[in-house]
């Protein structure tokens, strides 16, 4: 599995955070899945050129919010997504999604008979469930 980091100097967010969100990004988008393996400590320092103070602080952070395992003397791995903390982050980013949609809809000046027609045609296109 690649992971592809990138850290932006300019971006006003701390380069620990900016690991982090993009590891959790990675995994909440099934880019990784339970039990990938993820660079150990030293070697995502050295590819990104920043302290392992830095990256232990993201992966640190990752297991306590039950994105990732740390495995004594193995490595990190991406943890199970039945996770309670992560099926959270899930209904987040949902109703991120939809707010963003329903904003979206104002502004289109949709009412709300044709939003849920337009949920329910998106749902079923979609296959879910």
């Amino acid at each position: 599995m690649l992971l592809t980091i990138i850290i932006k100097n300019s971006a006003g967010i701390p380069i620990y955070e900016q690991i982090k969100e993009q590891i959790k990004e990675a995994i909440l988008n099934d880019e990784m899945n339970e039990g990938d393996m993820l660079p150990s400590i030293r070697q995502l320092a050295g590819d990104l050129k920043v302290s392992v103070i830095t990256t232990t602080r993201a992966y640190t952070e990752l297991e306590q919010e039950g994105y990732i395992v740390n495995v004594q003397g193995k490595g990190c791995y991406v943890a199970p997504k039945d996770s309670d903390l992560i099926r959270e982050q899930l209904y987040r980013k949902i109703e991120d999604g939809f707010n963003a949609a329903i904003n979206a809809a104002r502004i289109a000046k949709l009412s709300r008979e044709e939003l849920e027609k337009l949920f329910i045609f998106t749902l079923e296109g979609n296959e879910f469930g």
